[in-house]
C-alpha cells in the first residue's frame, strides 16, 4: 500500500540532498531583493494640514466657509488643478514628478477639527515633498482669495455704511440735547425744534438707535476679524519624516527573505520531484 503523504523527516531528506539549489535561489532572490532596495527611487511623504478660509459676516444661514469641504476636496483632485500646481512648482504636467504628484495625493477631511484637510503627496526627496505640498495649499489659497473677495467688499461696505449712520445719529443726538436743555429757544433752520418735549422724545429714540449701531459695528468688527474672517492656509508647517515613505528598509527585506524561502524551497521539490523515475 503506497502512502503520499510528506512526513517531515522525507522533507529534511529532501532539503539536505538539493540544498544547492535551495542556497542557489534563495542567494539569487535575496540579491535581487538587495538590487531592488538600492537601485528603486527613494520616496518621502509630505503633510500638510489645510484650514479652509472664511468671511465671518455672510448672510443668514449660508456657510461662512469660502468653498464646502467637500467642493475642496473635488477641486484637489482635478488634473487642471493639479497641472496648475505643478506648473507653478516648476515641473511639467508629463515628468516622473507628476506622475508620482498625481498617484500619491491623499485627502482627508477632518470634520471633527473644524473643516480641515490632511493633505498627503510624495517626492523623491524631502525638500521635494514639502515643496509640493506648499505649493497645492498656496495654489489653493489663490482661488480662494479670488471667491472671497465678493463677500469681503459687501462686508466692508456694510460696515462702512453703519460707521456713516452711527456718525450721523450722534449728530443728530447731539442736535436734540441741545433742543431739549432748559431755556433753550428754537430757532429758523429747519432741524430746529422748539417744543423741549418732543425734543426729549427725539433724544430717547435716538439713543436706541446709536446704541444699536454701535452694537452692530462692534459686531461686524469682530466678524472682520481674524477670529470669524481668514484666508486658506496650513495650521502647522509641512510635516516630513526623515525616514523615507518607499521603499521601507524593514519591510523590503522582511518580504525579501519570506519570498526567498519559499522560492527556494519550491526549487528543492521541484528538483527532487524531476530526480523520480517515471512510475510505470
Amino acid at each position: 500500500m503506497e502512502h503520499d503523504e510528506i512526513y517531515l523527516i522525507d522533507l529534511w531528506r529532501i532539503f539536505t540532498r538539493e540544498w544547492k539549489w535551495f542556497v542557489l535561489v534563495l542567494v539569487l532572490t535575496l540579491a535581487s531583493t538587495y538590487a531592488f532596495a538600492h537601485l528603486v527611487k527613494r520616496q518621502w511623504e509630505a503633510t500638510a494640514w489645510i484650514q479652509i478660509g472664511q468671511v465671518g459676516q455672510v448672510p443668514p444661514g449660508q456657510d461662512p466657509k469660502v468653498e464646502p469641504l467637500q467642493r475642496v476636496i473635488e477641486r484637489l483632485q482635478l488634473v487642471p488643478f493639479e497641472n496648475e500646481i505643478l506648473h507653478g512648482a516648476g515641473y511639467a504636467k508629463t515628468s516622473s514628478v507628476a506622475q508620482l504628484y498625481r498617484k500619491s495625493l491623499k485627502l482627508e477631511p477632518l470634520l471633527y477639527a473644524g473643516s480641515l484637510v490632511k493633505l498627503s503627496v510624495r517626492g523623491y526627496s524631502r525638500q521635494q515633498a514639502s515643496e509640493l505640498a506648499a505649493a497645492t495649499v498656496a495654489r489653493l489659497r489663490m482661488v480662494h482669495q479670488g471667491l472671497e473677495e465678493a463677500p469681503l467688499r459687501a462686508a466692508r461696505a456694510r460696515l462702512a455704511q453703519v460707521e456713516v449712520d452711527l456718525q450721523t445719529a450722534e449728530a443728530d443726538r447731539a442736535h436734540y440735547e441741545q433742543a431739549a436743555a432748559p431755556g433753550h429757544r428754537g430757532g429758523t433752520g429747519g432741524k430746529d425744534i422748539a417744543d423741549p418735549v418732543l425734543a426729549s422724545l427725539l433724544l430717547a429714540n435716538k439713543n436706541e438707535e446709536i446704541r444699536g449701531l454701535r452694537q452692530l459695528r462692534i459686531d461686524l468688527v469682530e466678524r472682520l476679524g481674524p477670529t470669524y474672517t481668514y484666508q486658506t492656509s496650513m495650521m502647522w508647517p509641512v510635516y516630513v519624516p526623515d525616514k523615507q515613505a518607499f521603499p521601507n528598509p524593514e519591510l523590503t527585506w522582511g518580504i525579501g527573505l519570506l519570498l526567498a524561502v519559499f522560492l527556494g524551497s519550491s526549487a528543492a521539490l521541484a528538483r527532487n520531484v524531476a530526480r523520480r523515475p517515471a512510475r510505470g
